[in-house]
């Protein structure tokens, strides 16, 4: 249950952003990115690392505004910050222990999912189909 949870979240994040249009999804996430950059900020538990994760972490979801690769690579990078407040013992949520852990299993999903252009599942299913042809005939 401690991997299938998070994953499940990602996946219904992923499907709950996708209701949004485009171009306002892409922004939105950047967005969302940006947020979850700043999420340690409160805990302090890397100390001045923290604001150094959020700078880096701002720039690419500035760079997210137009580029879906700069939101997966944003996700992908708070995933190495999760797991490393789940080792250091500086969780997200101070009450939770596993709750870095679990934010850093969720996050790859929802990387993967920017990562392939932040897709709804109908824009999806679409992509993989081959374009109908006209019939040209005079």
């Amino acid at each position: 249950m401690h991997v299938i949870a998070p994953i499940c979240i990602g996946v219904l994040c992923a499907l709950l952003m996708s209701l949004i249009r485009e171009p306002h999804r892409r922004r939105f996430n950047a967005v969302m990115v940006a947020g979850a950059g700043a999420a340690y900020l409160g805990t302090g538990g890397l100390g001045g690392w923290e604001f150094a994760f959020t700078a880096l972490v701002t720039y690419v979801a500035f760079r997210g505004l137009d580029s879906w690769t700069f939101i997966g690579i944003g996700w992908l990078l708070h995933t190495v910050w999760d797991v490393i407040h789940h080792i250091k013992g500086s969780p997200l949520i101070p009450f939770l222990h596993d709750s870095s852990l679990g934010c850093a299993i969720c996050d790859p999903v929802i990387a993967l999912w920017c990562l392939s252009g932040g897709l709804s599942p109908r824009e999806f299913l679409r992509r993989g189909r081959p374009a109908v042809v006209q019939d040209q005939t005079v």
